[in-house]
């Protein structure tokens, strides 16, 4: 999500996730922790764009993965229809995320 304000928010997960067996997230099982931490993905912060460059950088204030948090991270735009397309090369590797409207 992008708003008029600057801000950024990316929440991504994996679908059909499995449901923990209790209803309270604190009951959770090493297993189910490790299956939900893996299967999620998700930070905040501001933007700045970069028509130029056909880029847009994410000023990351928070994040499921504390590795980012402070740092800024990159991702090469191009729009296809109703599509929005960002390309990265990350330390995790290339990413290629396409939201659709």
């Amino acid at each position: 999500m992008y708003d008029a304000s600057g801000r950024v928010s990316a929440q991504l997960m994996r679908r059909n996730h499995a449901r923990f067996a209790s209803g309270d997230w604190q009951r959770a099982t090493a297993e189910e922790k490790a299956s939900a931490w893996s299967g999620y993905f998700g930070y905040f912060g501001t933007y700045t764009i970069d028509e130029k460059a056909a880029s847009v950088t994410h000023h990351i204030e928070g994040s499921w993965f504390p590795n980012l948090v402070g740092t800024e991270q990159v991702r090469y735009f191009r729009l296809m229809g109703n599509q929005l397309i960002l390309d990265a090369d990350t330390d995790w590797g290339e990413v290629r995320v396409v939201w659709e409207k």
